[in-house]
C-alpha cells in the first residue's frame, strides 16, 4: 500500500452531511401524540369506539408508525368497522412498513368505498413509484389527484414522481402548490429545500430547510439533507448537531451512518469509517456513493482486493465513473497487477483530454511492464499538459443504422443520442441539432434535454443557441455540469465577462466545487488578483493534494507575483517533482533558484529546459 498512498491522496468525492444549531421551535408532533393519547383514552373507555379507532390510525399514519396504524386498522376491522372504507388505510401502514406487496393485497382484497378512491389510489402510486413501475404510478396518481386535488401532502409525493421522470418543472411547479395548500407542510419545505439545492445551489437552500424545521422540528428526512448540505458547505460544527439530532429519531437509518462515515474519512480516520460503513447493514450496498467511498476506505487500509470489488461493482452500473477507475487501477497496482491496473486505465488515457495523475500512473504502470517507450509517452503527455476534447466518435458504417434507429423513434434518448454523436463526428451539425431540439421540445422541464441541444449546438458553432439551451438548463439544475457548460459557451461566443461571472455564481451557490474554484483562480490571475487567486487554489489543493501542476504551478507563480519566494519555491519543486519534463515549470523553478542564490541548481534547470526544446 506504500506506493500507492501518495497517489491517492485525495480520491474522496465530497459527499453531503450536516446539521442546525440553536433552540428547537414549537413541534407539531407533540400535538399529534397528545391527539393520540387522547383517542387512545376514549377507546379504553369504549373499546367498540370505531371511529375514534380510525382517526388514531390517521394521526399514527401522519407520525409515520406503521405498526401501530395497522394494530389499530385491524382493531377496527375487528369491532366491525367497514373493510371498503379501511382498505386503503391498512395498505397505508403496510406502505410505511415497506411491505408494498400487502399493501396491494389489501386493496385488491374487495371493494374500495367511492369517499377512499383517491386514498387508495394515492398509496398505489407511492408503492409503484417505489417499485420503479413509473407508467403504473402516473396513472395512479391522475386519478388520485383527480379525486383529491387539493391535498397538501398528495402534491408533494406527486413531486417525487416527477422527479423520478426527470421532470424538475413539473416537480418544482407540484411542490409548489404544495406549499401553496399548506404552509405548514414540512415534507413539502423539504422536497422544496432538495429542488432549490439542484437548482440555485447549497446556499439558497439552507432558508427552506430551516423552514421546514421550523414546521416540523423532528422532521428525519429535512435533517439528514440539511446535514448533506452543511457537510458540503464545510459546516461540519452543524452537521455533527444535525447528525445528532436525526440519530435520536431515527437510529438505524443508514443513511445516517454513511454521512458519519464520510465525514470520518475525510478527518482520515478511516477504520472508524469502515466500521460506521458496516453498520449500514448492506441498505446502501447499491448506492453508487456508498461504493466509491467503500472503495477509498479499503483501499487506504490495505484492503486491495476488497476495494477492488467495490470498485469493480461501481465499474458495472458507471463504465464511464473516472473515479472509480482511478480507484481500481491503484488496488491493482498497489496489488501487484500491473496489467489489470493498465487495462483500467485505457479508457481514461487512451483520451485526449486524460488528466495528469492517470497519466502518471499509467507511465508507472508502463514502466512496470517493462513497456518504456509507452511510459515516456505517458510522461511526455502528462509533461505538456495537454488539454482537449476527447476523441472523435469513429465514423464508420454503423452510421446509416444509427441514423434509421433514431429516425424511427425520435423522442427515445437511447437511439437518439449515439445518432446525434455520430452526426457531431461526420460533420452533420444541422441534423444533430434536429435531434436534439425534439428531444428538447418533448421535455421542456429536463435539464438533460436542453444540456444535449446546447452541446451539439456548441459542436456546431452555434453559441447563441447554446447559450440559450444551457441557461434553460441551468434554470433547472444550477451545478457544475450546466453552469460550466453556459460559462464555456459564454467564453467561445467572446463574453469574458460574462462567462467569469457564471463560473463565480457556480462558487458562491457551490462551494464546495472544485471546478468552481479553480476556474475562480484562473480569473483572479488574468486579472492579477493575486490573493484571491491564492484563496481559490489553496481551496482546491486542500480537497484534492499536491497532485495537480497546474495548481501548483499557480500557486507558486501567485505568491511569486506578491513577492514572497520562500512561499513560492517550495509549490515550484512539487510541480516540478510530479512533471520533471514540463519545460516551462524547469524555468520558473530556475528563476526562484537563482532569485534564493543557487545559481548553479538555476543554470542545470536551463540547460535541460533548453535540451528538451530542441
Amino acid at each position: 500500500m506504500g506506493k500507492a498512498r501518495p497517489l491517492l491522496a485525495a480520491l474522496i468525492a465530497a459527499a453531503a452531511l450536516a446539521g442546525c444549531d440553536g433552540p428547537r421551535p414549537a413541534n407539531p408532533r407533540d400535538g399529534w401524540r397528545q391527539q393520540m393519547a387522547e383517542l387512545q383514552a376514549a377507546i379504553a373507555n369504549n373499546p367498540d369506539e370505531i371511529a375514534a379507532r380510525v382517526k388514531l390510525a390517521r394521526v399514527q399514519i401522519r407520525l409515520g408508525d406503521g405498526v401501530g396504524a395497522e394494530a389499530t386498522v385491524r382493531a377496527a376491522l375487528a369491532a366491525g368497522g367497514k373493510g371498503d372504507y379501511l382498505r386503503p388505510l391498512l395498505a397505508r401502514a403496510y406502505a410505511l412498513q415497506g411491505d408494498g406487496g400487502r399493501a396491494f393485497e389489501a386493496l385488491d382484497s374487495g371493494p374500495i368505498a367511492p369517499d377512499m378512491i383517491g386514498e387508495a389510489a394515492w398509496v398505489a402510486g407511492d408503492v409503484h413509484l417505489d417499485n420503479g413501475d413509473l407508467d403504473a404510478a402516473r396513472d395512479a396518481y391522475d386519478r388520485a389527484v383527480q379525486e383529491l386535488p387539493r391535498e397538501s401532502m398528495l402534491w408533494v409525493d406527486v413531486a417525487r414522481f416527477r422527479d423520478a421522470n426527470a421532470d424538475t418543472l413539473g416537480a418544482r411547479d407540484a411542490v409548489d402548490f404544495a406549499i401553496e395548500l399548506d404552509r405548514n407542510n414540512s415534507a413539502a419545505l423539504a422536497y422544496k429545500a432538495n429542488i432549490v439545492r439542484t437548482q440555485q445551489g447549497l446556499t439558497a437552500s439552507l432558508e427552506w430547510y430551516e423552514k421546514a424545521l421550523a414546521a416540523d422540528p423532528d422532521n428525519a428526512g429535512a435533517l439528514i439533507e440539511q446535514a448533506a448540505t452543511f457537510g458540503d458547505l464545510g459546516r461540519y460544527t452543524d452537521m455533527l448537531v444535525s447528525l445528532r439530532h436525526a440519530a435520536a429519531l431515527v437510529p438505524s437509518n443508514p443513511r445516517i451512518y454513511y454521512l458519519q462515515a464520510v465525514l470520518a474519512a475525510r478527518a482520515g480516520n478511516y477504520a472508524l469509517a469502515r466500521s460506521l460503513l458496516q453498520r449500514t447493514r448492506g441498505e446502501l450496498d447499491d448506492d453508487p456513493g456508498f461504493m466509491l467511498l467503500s472503495a477509498v476506505v479499503e483501499l487506504e487500509l490495505g484492503g486491495q482486493a476488497v476495494a477492488a470489488t467495490w470498485a469493480d461493482r461501481l465499474l458495472a452500473e458507471q463504465p464511464d465513473n473516472f473515479t472509480a477507475r482511478r480507484i481500481l487501477a491503484v488496488s491493482d497496482w498497489a496489488d501487484g497487477d500491473a496489467d489489470g491496473a493498465a487495462e483500467v486505465l485505457a479508457p481514461i488515457v487512451d483520451r485526449a483530454d486524460a488528466d495528469s495523475w492517470s497519466l502518471l500512473l499509467a507511465a508507472r504502470v508502463a514502466a512496470e511492464t517493462g513497456d518504456r517507450d509507452a511510459s515516456a509517452g505517458f510522461l511526455a503527455r502528462a509533461a505538456s499538459l495537454n488539454r482537449g476534447d476527447a476523441a472523435p466518435f469513429a465514423a464508420s458504417n454503423s452510421y446509416g443504422l444509427l441514423a434509421m434507429g433514431a429516425d424511427a423513434e425520435p423522442l427515445n434518448p437511447a437511439k437518439a443520442i449515439p445518432a446525434m454523436s455520430a452526426d457531431i463526428a461526420a460533420g452533420n451539425y444541422a441534423s444533430a441539432i434536429a435531434r436534439a431540439t425534439r428531444l428538447r421540445d418533448a421535455n421542456r422541464g429536463v435539464a438533460d434535454a436542453h444540456i444535449l441541444l446546447g452541446d451539439a449546438a456548441m459542436a456546431g458553432g452555434r453559441y447563441d443557441l447554446a447559450i440559450q439551451s444551457f441557461r434553460a438548463a441551468r434554470d433547472l439544475d444550477a451545478g457544475e455540469r450546466t453552469t460550466l457548460r453556459l460559462a464555456n459557451a459564454l467564453f467561445a461566443s467572446g463574453d469574458s465577462a460574462g462567462s467569469g461571472a457564471a463560473i463565480l455564481a457556480l462558487r458562491d451557490s457551490q462551494p464546495s466545487s472544485i471546478a468552481a474554484d479553480r476556474l475562480a483562480g484562473h480569473l483572479a490571475m488574468d486579472i492579477e488578483h493575486w490573493d484571491q487567486a491564492i484563496e481559490h487554489f489553496e481551496r482546491v489543493r486542500q480537497r484534492i493534494g499536491n497532485r495537480d501542476v497546474v495548481v501548483l504551478r499557480e500557486l507558486a507563480r501567485a505568491w511569486a507575483a506578491k513577492g514572497d519566494d520562500k512561499r513560492a519555491r517550495p509549490l515550484i519543486a512539487l510541480a516540478y517533482r510530479l512533471q520533471p519534463l514540463n519545460s516551462e515549470i524547469m524555468l520558473f523553478y530556475a528563476d526562484l533558484l537563482e532569485k534564493q542564490g543557487d545559481r548553479q541548481a538555476a543554470e542545470d534547470l536551463r540547460d535541460k529546459a533548453a535540451q528538451i526544446g530542441r
